[in-house]
């Protein structure tokens, strides 16, 4: 069995100093914590793979193609692969669980 901590897992990407901790990886799937902080710019491009966000904690809204809606802890997005999306406006610092499927590239 794999468990993980939330706490863990963010203070492990913390360390490392980046955006995005992938903590899963497995042949259909992979996962991972995404975190932007209140007032920053998400860079992502679209992706090869459809995906799932949930938010964790944190406030923003979120692009995805023409469609813009608020989310917060407990929301879930699921974004179609190559479809552009960002999420923009964020006032509290954001922590977001993402599933991959087939696994990030």
């Amino acid at each position: 069995m794999k468990a993980f901590r939330l706490d863990e897992l963010e203070a492990e990407r913390a360390a490392n100093d980046g955006a995005y901790l992938q903590f899963i990886r497995e042949r259909n799937m992979s996962v991972g914590l995404y975190a932007l902080d209140a007032g920053s710019i998400d860079p992502q491009q679209p992706h090869a793979q459809d995906e799932v966000y949930l938010v964790v904690s944190g406030r923003a809204a979120i692009t995805v193609g023409e469609e813009t809606q608020s989310v917060a802890r407990g929301s879930v997005v699921y974004v179609p692969a190559g479809v552009p999306h960002k999420f923009h406006h964020i006032s509290e610092d954001l922590r977001v669980m993402v599933v991959f499927s087939p696994p990030e590239s």
